[in-house]
Parts: structure tokens; sequence; C-alpha cells
């Protein structure tokens, strides 16, 4: 007859938060909820820019509200979140090679933020800010 081996218990509701790392996975998992209820919002705005001028109006004056604009707020950290954690990521997922070299890590992640960034100040100029 063999001992039962040693089995740790784990707590059923509690155990992300013994690890950093278990931690930031269940914010990242748990942020993709806001991420999609923001999506939904988006989605809400094409519907009433279709309806007419009254109607976006009333939408945008919506969007203004105290608590719309701190789940927008907590949306955009979110966001900046996920784009952090996928460039991370990224020289893991799509090592260069050159040669018997690698590219380092940290030159592939940035290029990405690189590429990130002038995307942004491209739909920031079209859509008329600067």
């Amino acid at each position: 007859m063999t001992p039962k081996p040693y089995v740790r218990e784990i707590p059923r509701t509690t155990w992300y938060l013994s690890r950093r790392g278990d931690m930031l996975h269940m914010v990242h998992e748990v942020s993709s909820i806001f991420i999609g209820i923001y999506s939904l919002v988006l989605l809400w705005g094409i519907q009433s820019l279709a309806e007419g001028p009254v109607a976006y109006q009333a939408f945008l004056d919506g969007l203004s509200s105290p608590l719309l604009l701190a789940f927008q707020w907590v949306t955009l950290a979110l966001v900046l979140f996920h784009a952090q954690a996928w460039f991370a990521l990224t020289p893991k997922a799509m090592p260069i090679q050159i040669g018997e070299q690698f590219v380092p890590d940290g030159l592939i992640a940035g290029a990405h933020y690189l590429a990130w960034g002038v995307f942004s100040l491209v739909v920031l100029y079209l859509a008329g800010v600067f």
C-alpha cells in the first residue's frame, strides 16, 4: 500500500493573489471585459451618428458624464497595459535572426513602440487634432 501523495492546498478564490505574475495575468484577463464594453460604447456612437446630429450630440453629452469619463480613463489605462504586455511578448513570438545573431529584444519591442507612436500621430493628424 502506497501512501497518498502530498497535494498542496490551493485557495479556490484567491489563488492568483500569491504570485505577482498570476495577479497580472488575472488583471489582463479582467481588463478584456472593460475593453469589450468600450467597443460596445463605440458601436453605440456609430449608431447615434447614423441617426443624425441630434442623436450624436446626445451621445457626446452622455460621454462627458463623470461616470463615463472615469470608465474611459480606466479603459485607456487597461488598453495601455494590454499594449505593453503585447509588445513585451513580441520578441519572444517573433525573434529576428540576421546571420548567426538575433536582434536584441529591446530593439524589436522598441520598433513596435515607435511604429505605434507614428501611427497614433498619423491618426491624430487625420482626425484634425494637429
